[in-house]
């Protein structure tokens, strides 16, 4: 670590943001902001904003700046890091810290700008880092080697397929789609089967608690209460397990997709390494109950839950500090 200068890994995701020290992890927060509109003042942040949505009025707007992985309000997300950075170092900090960012592989220059600018906002120093390599560093996949590594990660905004190699991205895709779009698509289930529309937090927790990605031993049931679709009325459903596997297939058949095309385009001599080693799922979309057999069977190669899924990305951040000679062709310019 940089004398008197701290250095923070920073995740900055659709749907979480977390933030990496050294080893340790200092904040996980929701990227969601609650802003007064009048004002355009942010009063709430992170965890707490979250639970505000759908239950203030409409002087307070709840918003997610990021959406897809890339910015989408900029102030929003540049006071969003600037509050969650003093929350690290303090209010009285002599020395702003050096971020270490995370950007989709893919971003455009201006996307990239816009996330760099809004990093200055609250460090000294800024650099940014595709999330495939941030999230290989974070698992210790052998990347500095010339032998092929696979990580697919599966994000809330984004879905990441990346073949890495001498600490480079040899063939990549990002599917701007994630665990946002399983909710949506069990949003789009459940009214047309029973007619009932159900929000996206309910529809998250219906993932977490039934969610699949094939058939379990144990069928599970989960009622919840929607409005219906006619009279708009209240109206409890009860669903199934069956049911959120059901919906969950277009959306793990894109994942699939965008897999497959990137190991199509990978020279046969990384593949070979790919076979032997497997494909690493992380991001918080893989802990979504077998996926990995459920990949293993589609693609044919052999795909593993990573130990820390959802932190791995900023963990991998934190650690390219020391690692940036090496990365130097790697890192955006910024």
């Amino acid at each position: 670590m940089a004398l008197f200068t701290r250095e923070l890994g920073i995740d900055l995701g659709t749907t979480n943001t977390i933030i990496v020290e050294g080893n340790q992890i200092l904040i996980n927060e929701p990227t969601v902001v609650a802003v007064v509109v009048a004002e355009q003042k942010m009063v709430e942040s992170g965890r707490a904003a979250r639970d505000m949505y759908g239950r203030v009025s409409d002087a307070i707007e709840v918003v997610w700046p990021l959406q897809h992985g890339v910015i989408a309000e900029y102030e929003k997300t540049e006071n969003f890091l600037k509050f969650l950075v003093r929350k690290v170092s303090g209010p009285m900090q002599l020395f702003p810290p050096r971020i270490m960012l995370t950007v989709p592989y893919g971003v455009t220059s201006v996307e990239s700008r816009a996330v760099h600018e809004a990093g200055l906002g609250a460090g000294r120093e800024v650099f940014l880092i595709p999330q495939p390599i941030a999230a290989a560093l974070g698992v210790d996949l052998p990347i500095g080697t010339p032998s092929g590594n696979m990580v697919l990660s599966i994000g809330g905004g984004t879905v990441q397929a990346a073949v890495l190699a001498m600490y480079d991205i040899v063939r990549a895709e990002t599917l701007r789609t994630g665990g946002i779009r399983m909710d949506e698509a069990i949003i789009s289930y459940v009214r047309k089967k029973y007619g009932v529309i159900i929000g996206q937090p309910t529809a998250e927790q219906l993932k977490i608690r039934l969610g699949a990605a094939i058939p379990q031993d144990q069928q599970q049931t989960m009622e919840v209460q929607g409005q219906d679709q006619v009279s708009g009325l209240p109206k409890p459903v009860s669903l199934t397990s069956e049911d959120i596997i059901e919906a969950l297939q277009e959306p793990l058949q894109e994942v699939v997709a965008c897999a497959k095309r990137v190991l199509e385009k990978t020279p046969p001599e990384l593949i070979a390494d790919i076979i032997d080693r497997g494909v690493a799922l992380c991001g918080g979309g893989a802990l979504l109950k077998g996926i990995d057999r459920y990949l293993t069977k589609a693609l044919g190669i052999p795909a593993y839950l990573v130990d820390n899924p959802t932190t791995c990305t900023a963990e991998g951040a934190a650690r390219a500090f020391s690692m940036r000679e090496a990365l130097s062709r790697s890192l955006l310019p910024t």
